[in-house]
């Protein structure tokens, strides 16, 4: 049986059960009560013995509607027996569907426990895995820290040798300047030694040979 109509059919049974059950006495006595009035009603129009005369030859007729009476027990406790065993029927086909479903639903269950065994084991690895990673995560957080007080220091070194050389550089270039300024003074004071030399050189050579004659 699928499972809507099991469903549809549980729903039935408990419709009926809210809307007939409290008044299904009510209904089977008053079944009764109107059968053994047909009966009696039968038996009164058609006397079961000649002669009868009136109310004191009542005995016959109240065997024959005791009679009846239990003709028509034995017919609805025939029906209710056969109700009962088609409602017997049911419960136990209701009962095997119920059973293979509970057999169903612990397969099920079994399959999911593995499979909620098999998480849980994985969980625990990508949990003790994240463990591990938030260990190097914080160790890495730590070096990263010392390597930017490091590089801090280095920059700041870095920042006074720049310094440093460009003050020696600085004073390389003065010094070189200073060398470049005395050589070209050297140079020009060379220069005009030089000038001054050929230009004062026949004078003094004439002057030398007249010394010479006049001794």
């Amino acid at each position: 049986m699928e499972t809507w109509k099991s469903h549809v059919r549980a729903g039935l049974f408990n419709r009926d059960r809210l809307q007939k059950d409290p008044f299904a006495g009510v209904f089977s006595t008053l079944s009764k009560l109107e059968g053994r009035l047909e009966l009696r009603d039968k038996l009164l129009e058609n006397p079961p013995i000649s002669g009868w005369s009136g109310p004191e030859d009542e005995k016959p007729i109240r065997l024959q509607l005791r009679l009846k009476e239990c003709e028509l027990d034995r017919f609805e406790l025939s029906e209710r027996v056969s109700d009962l065993t088609a409602t017997l029927y049911l419960k136990e086909a209701e009962l095997q569907y119920c059973h293979s479903q509970v057999v169903r639903f612990r397969g099920e269950a079994v399959a999911l426990a593995r499979e909620a065994s098999s998480l849980r084991s994985g969980l625990a690895e990508y949990e003790y895995a994240l463990e591990l990673q938030s260990k190097q995560f914080a160790g890495l957080q730590i070096e990263m820290s010392t390597l930017r007080a490091e590089l801090s220091v280095a920059w700041v070194e870095k920042e006074d040798l720049l310094e440093r050389w460009m003050e020696e550089k600085r004073l390389e270039a003065e010094r070189v300047n200073k060398h470049n300024a005395a050589q070209e003074r050297w140079h020009r004071f060379a220069g005009c030694l030089n000038s001054h030399k050929h230009r004062e050189a026949p004078r003094i050579c004439g002057q030398t040979e007249a010394c010479l004659l006049a001794t």
